[in-house]
């Protein structure tokens, strides 16, 4: 006979109630993965007009969502998440080697955080950081 001291009876704690876990979660935590890869320079739009502004509006109190999760779109559904992913990659690596340490990279660590099933990882590489472009981030205008 199994006994229950709360809840419903023959349950076990950890089995009453759902856990939901929200599209940012899941895109924060893709976004840092994708990042800890050599030969991702940066995430999002290959535009470096649209990386400065960007940066801009990450670093703008209330701005749009932050940096961390730029070029990172996630569906996630109860038990299974779908990710895709916009990088930029630095000139002279191996784009599908550097595609696929992304994926992995980020199927790891959703799946180890979330204990969801990442179904798919597409990745677009929308630019490539030449050695001698410089870097966009503009200077901080407020200290």
């Amino acid at each position: 006979m199994t006994e229950s001291t709360s809840g419903s009876p023959g349950k076990a704690p950890a089995d009453r109630g759902r856990t939901s876990i929200a599209d940012g979660v899941v895109e924060k935590i893709a976004g840092l993965a994708a990042r800890e890869v050599v030969g991702v320079h940066a995430m999002g739009s290959g535009s470096g007009l649209s990386r400065t502004f960007g940066a801009v509006r990450d670093r703008v109190p209330g701005g749009a969502k932050a940096s961390v999760s730029r070029g990172v779109k996630a569906e996630v559904g109860e038990v299974q998440t779908a990710l895709d992913l916009e990088i930029v990659v630095d000139y002279g690596v191996s784009i599908r080697d550097v595609a696929r340490a992304v994926r992995e990279n980020v199927i790891s660590a959703v799946e180890r955080m979330t204990s969801l099933e990442v179904v798919e990882v597409n990745i677009a590489v929308s630019d490539v950081k030449l050695p001698d472009e410089p870097d966009e981030e503009p200077e901080p205008r407020l200290q």
